[in-house]
């Protein structure tokens, strides 16, 4: 129960990715419903930056992640939590039992899955009448720093495509035909990151990393020169949570 793209080299890098806004998942949760007790699946839970606040909100969580190392960082930082289990699965094939969850999330991980495949499987595990949500981070590109960055990326690979984890996902949920038109929700968080920790959180860009092949050292490394010539040592980097969520159809 693998995927197509291999994490491993990059499991320790995502620990340094930022958390979602904090308003975005309330909103998502109050459209869910979701109530202390509920039973989730985390889809490609990865280090756990979805599953820590579900089950701080007091979800009994299962975390499904297909590489090895992602899991095992995930375990250690959900440690404390005792209503976190983690398994091995993937979004379009996640072993878990049909009919039994409340929520049904994708942190970061709907992109890289079959999403027709995954919608499918969203659907089986799913009680009647409960949602699913996917969701990412966006940084803000019109952001000085962002745009610097983005233009070094763009002299090594000219047509650089961020893929499906920017485009708007109500086309494909709609014609699954399994869900209810989704609703898009987006919250904004400023995420300060020491620069050495910023520069670590690139060499997890696994978008990059797929495009760049055996160019992708050498981005890194013009990326670093460049934050490390602003001489400060945190700077703040403007995200935004994008997410739609969906309530099932029966």
């Amino acid at each position: 129960m693998k995927t197509n793209w291999d994490y491993t080299q990059l499991a320790d890098a995502y620990l340094e990715r930022p958390d979602y806004a904090p308003d975005a998942l309330k909103q998502l949760f109050n459209i869910a419903g979701l109530k202390p007790g509920d039973k989730v699946c985390d889809l490609g839970a990865g280090v756990a930056h979805l599953t820590i606040p579900l089950a701080k909100y007091g979800c009994i969580v299962d975390a499904v992640e297909p590489n090895d190392a992602m899991r095992a960082n995930g375990k250690k930082r959900t440690a404390y939590l005792p209503d976190v289990t983690w398994y091995e699965g993937t979004g379009e094939a996640s072993g878990r039992p049909g009919g039994e969850y409340d929520f049904v999330t994708f942190g970061s991980s709907f992109n890289v899955c079959d999403r027709p495949k995954a919608l499918k499987e969203t659907h089986r595990l799913l009680k009647p009448g409960k949602y699913f949500t996917c969701l990412w981070n966006h940084r803000n590109l019109d952001d000085p720093i962002q745009k610097k960055i983005e233009s070094i990326i763009k002299s090594y690979i000219p047509d650089y495509d961020y893929g499906s984890r920017r485009e708007d996902q109500t086309e494909v949920i709609s014609e699954s035909g399994l869900f209810e038109t989704p609703q898009k929700i987006e919250g904004e968080i400023l995420w300060p990151q020491k620069i050495t920790d910023t520069i670590e959180a690139w060499r997890s860009h696994a978008t990059m990393h797929r495009q760049a092949g055996d160019k992708f050292a050498t981005i890194v490394e013009k990326i670093a020169e460049y934050l490390e010539s602003l001489n400060v040592d945190e700077i703040e980097i403007p995200y935004t949570t994008r997410a739609w969520i969906a309530r099932r159809k029966d």
